[in-house]
C-alpha cells in the first residue's frame, strides 16, 4: 500500500471524525472505532455496550505524548526503545498534565470516559495509518479518542468483514486496508504504565515488550494467567 494512499485515507477520515463523526480505522494491532467528540464518544460506548468505567484511549504520536504525558527521564526513554528503537505498539499509560490546552478542551463527561487518577492511555505507534491520522490530529490541535471496533467482551476484530453490524452502523467513515499486521496474537494493544511497569492489559506484542523491558530494566513483567 502506498504512502499516498494511507495519506488519503487518514485526510478522509480525519476530515470525518473532525466534523463529528465516526471512523473505523486500521491500527497494526486491529481495527479501531474512533471519534473526536463527545457525542461521537456516547454513540461508540453505547453501540460497544461498554461497561462503566472502562476507558477510552487517545491515539497520538511521541510529539503527543511528550506534550500531555508527564514523564520522568527514565519512563520517556522506555517510551521511544520500545515505539522507536524497537518499533513495537503501545497502549502507554503515563500520568498527564491536565492544564495542557488539548486536554482542557475535554468536556466533563468525556474526561470521565477518557481520564482516570489523573492518568491517560495514548496508543503510540499502531501502523501507517495511525502515524498519518495522528499527525493530522496534532497539526489541527483535535484529540482523537476511542477503542477497539467491536462489541465489549467480543474480541478485537483484524478484518473488517468480522465487525458486527452493530458497531459498522453507527461509522460514517470505514477504512479498509485488509487482515492487520498483529492478527496473530489475536489481541489489541498491550497497556504498559510506563512510570511504574504494571501490565494492565496483555496484548500484542507483550512477548517482545517483556523481553524489552527485561533486557534493559532489569524488570519482569507480569505474565498473563493464560494464553
Amino acid at each position: 500500500m502506498t504512502q499516498q494512499l494511507i495519506q488519503h485515507d487518514a485526510v478522509r477520515a480525519f476530515d470525518v471524525i473532525l466534523n463529528g463523526g465516526i471512523g473505523i480505522l486500521p491500527m497494526d494491532i486491529g481495527y479501531s472505532l474512533i471519534g473526536g467528540s463527545s457525542n461521537a464518544l456516547m454513540r461508540i460506548f453505547n453501540a460497544k455496550g461498554r461497561a462503566i468505567g472502562k476507558l477510552n484511549a487517545l491515539v497520538g504520536d511521541l510529539t503527543l505524548a511528550d506534550e500531555l504525558l508527564n514523564l520522568t527521564p527514565q519512563s520517556r526513554e522506555l517510551l521511544h526503545l520500545l515505539t522507536v528503537t524497537y518499533d513495537l505498539p503501545l497502549g502507554a499509560i503515563a500520568p498527564c498534565d491536565l492544564s495542557h490546552p488539548l486536554l482542557k478542551t475535554l468536556d466533563k463527561r468525556t474526561r470521565e470516559m477518557s481520564v482516570k487518577d489523573e492518568t491517560i492511555v495514548l496508543l503510540v505507534n499502531a501502523g501507517p495509518l495511525h502515524a498519518a491520522i495522528s499527525r493530522l490530529s496534532y497539526e489541527a490541535k483535535h484529540l482523537l479518542i476511542g477503542s477497539s471496533a467491536n462489541l465489549s467482551n467480543t474480541g478485537t476484530k483484524f478484518r473488517v468483514t468480522d465487525i458486527e453490524p452493530e458497531i459498522l452502523n453507527i461509522a460514517d467513515v470505514i477504512v479498509d486496508h485488509g487482515l492487520r499486521k498483529y492478527h496473530l496474537y489475536g489481541r489489541s494493544s498491550t497497556l504498559l504504565n510506563v512510570e511504574t511497569f504494571e501490565v494492565v492489559r496483555h496484548g500484542a506484542c507483550f512477548d517482545l515488550i517483556a523481553d524489552v523491558v527485561q533486557r534493559h530494566y532489569g524488570v519482569t513483567l507480569s505474565q498473563p494467567d493464560s494464553v
